[in-house]
């Protein structure tokens, strides 16, 4: 059995964060040492580092609930879970199509400047003053 620092530890996961995910349901309440300790077994350990990696991929707490919740019964489908990493895959997507607009707007905005004259003439300051002048929403 572990101690929620050593859970903490082989999980990557900050103990405050642990102790909110049993507050919430994720993780079940840990069992007690006779000195009141929380104790973690390999399970415990397990189930931290699926909800860890899911986060890690972007996946919110209710997703990650509901992928927990059908992990736990081998013998339902996985249309779920495809649904949900595709919902996040098109999340992640939208992001990434977002800040590729950002890059190509502060790309022209730096393009617009040298550096080499007095703020009131910057065109870095101009463009950021007049958003009528980009080139696309952002």
């Amino acid at each position: 059995m572990l101690a929620i620092g050593t859970l903490s530890q082989r999980t990557g996961v900050k103990v405050p964060t642990i102790r909110y995910y049993e507050e919430i349901g994720l993780l079940a309440p840990p069992g007690r040492s006779a000195g009141g300790q929380r104790r973690y077994g390999a399970d415990d350990v397990a189930r931290l580092r699926f909800i860890r990696h899911a986060r890690d991929l972007g996946f919110g707490l209710e997703a990650i609930r509901s992928l927990l919740d059908l992990a736990a019964h081998p013998d339902r489908f996985c249309a779920e879970a495809n649904a949900l990493a595709m919902a996040q895959l098109r999340d992640v997507q939208a992001r990434v199509a977002r800040l590729r607009r950002l890059e190509g707007e502060l790309q022209r905005i730096v393009a617009a400047c040298d550096g080499g004259h007095p703020a009131a003439e910057c065109g870095v300051l101009d463009a950021l003053a007049d958003h009528d002048g980009c080139t696309g929403p952002h």
